[in-house]
Formats: structure tokens, C-alpha cells, sequence
């Protein structure tokens, strides 16, 4: 492994056994995803030498997944998209407020995503909009609904 540990690393220690255990469970964008990022950078993807012509010295640049969920790929993007959100946020205080599916619904909500998160985001802008509305809460009529921030990043 390198000096510091990657999300890569991981899924090639521990990828293998975790599949097993999770056969026929997984959806298959999930796997393919996870199969990237274990093999980003190593041989499994080729590569190239660079040489140094005055002292011969050769070092090998493996190819990358250039998988969007990859963070080695997509790190700097991320960090680069971060920043110019943050630039638009306002000077008030925000609050990060979590809804969660009851684990009985889980393995539901993997097979009937649309119509799941549809009904999730629904309840839980009722819910926002209903406390917002109440003044001991002491917040602003005008709250935003809930924004859905596990889906696809593009």
C-alpha cells in the first residue's frame, strides 16, 4: 500500500469479501463504480514510462479510472465545485437537517428509487415547511424545501 491510504486501497483489501457477502444485493452502476476506483492507478489500467534522458531514471504513471465518483480522479474537481458553492452561499446561518428511510424500507428504496426518494422528499418538505411556518421554531417563513444532495452529482 502507499504511505497514505486510499478509498482504492480499501475496496482492494476489503472489496472482495464485502461483495461476497452482498451478492445479488448490489446494483450493478454500484459495482462497476467500485471496480474503478479499486483498480484507478495500478497496472490493471496500463500506464506509461517516463524516462529521464541525463540519468536514465524511469518512473511509471498508471492510468486513472477517470471515473465522476473516483476521488482521485475527481479531487480537485470536487474541491474546485466546493469553492464556488461556498462563494454563493449567503452570510446567515444554514442548518443541515437530515431525513432517514427506516431500514425496513431500505432494500425497497434500491429497487424503486424514483418513486422512494419522490415520496421522501415530498414528506420531508411537508415536514421543513410545516416547522418553518411555526414562529417557535424562529424560522423564516420563506425555508427552502430539502434539496436532494445523494443523487447524481454531474
Amino acid at each position: 500500500m502507499s504511505a497514505s491510504l486510499t478509498l482504492g486501497d480499501i475496496f482492494q483489501a476489503a472489496g472482495p469479501a464485502w461483495r461476497a457477502a452482498h451478492v445479488g444485493r448490489l446494483p450493478l452502476q454500484q459495482l462497476k463504480v467500485m471496480s474503478a476506483i479499486e483498480h484507478c492507478r495500478t497496472a490493471a489500467l496500463g500506464g506509461h514510462v517516463a524516462a529521464c534522458g541525463d540519468c536514465g531514471h524511469r518512473r511509471i504513471a498508471y492510468n486513472s479510472c477517470r471515473n465522476h465518483h473516483c476521488p482521485r480522479c475527481q479531487g480537485n474537481a470536487a474541491r474546485t465545485w466546493l469553492a464556488e458553492r461556498e462563494a454563493d452561499l449567503l452570510p446567515v446561518g444554514y442548518f443541515h437537517v437530515v431525513f432517514t428511510l427506516p431500514a425496513r424500507i431500505a432494500d425497497i428504496a434500491l429497487q424503486n428509487k424514483a418513486v422512494l426518494y419522490a415520496l421522501l422528499f415530498q414528506a420531508a418538505s411537508e415536514t421543513m415547511m410545516t416547522i418553518a411556518a411555526d414562529p417557535r421554531h424562529l424560522v423564516p417563513a420563506s425555508a427552502s424545501p430539502p434539496c436532494c444532495t445523494a443523487g447524481v452529482r454531474r
